[in-house]
């Protein structure tokens, strides 16, 4: 048995970090510096959706999984079986409808997809093209 403070630690932990993580998932495209660990975080996120998911259930989240352990552990169980439905509620105090939340989540996520695909491709084809420029000089 895990002790009661051990598990609020646990709690706090995955409530800043899941959160962070999934901030960085939708941002971390916009710099330059972030882009190829951004492909990994996203990389991680689609096979936990949707590789787990064949298992677990489509749009498994581990890192959920987790926390919603540690929850439930604390005797505070969440409703949701999703962490953006939970976060929406625990920021905002509002229950929206989940198949609403899911719909926007993987939209989210589709795009965030694209751009980071796109301007890691980019980044890689202007850096390729200015080594051979240097290297003909």
């Amino acid at each position: 048995m895990i002790p009661a403070g051990l598990l609020t630690i646990l709690d706090r932990f995955f409530l800043l970090f899941h959160t962070v993580f999934t901030l960085f998932n939708i941002f971390g495209w916009i710099w330059r510096k972030t882009r190829k660990i951004h492909l990994v975080t996203m990389g991680l996120t689609a096979m936990s959706w949707f590789i787990l998911g064949i298992w677990y259930g489509w749009g498994y989240c581990f890192c959920t999984d987790w926390h919603w352990q540690v929850r439930e552990a604390l005797h505070n169980p969440i409703a949701s079986y999703s962490y953006i439905h939970f976060l929406i509620h625990e920021i905002s105090g509002r229950w929206l409808d989940p198949d609403l939340v899911d719909r926007a989540t993987l939209g989210v996520f589709i795009t965030a997809l694209t751009l980071t695909l796109h301007l890691n491709l980019r980044d890689r084809r202007k850096s390729r093209d200015s080594a051979s420029r240097i290297s003909v000089k």
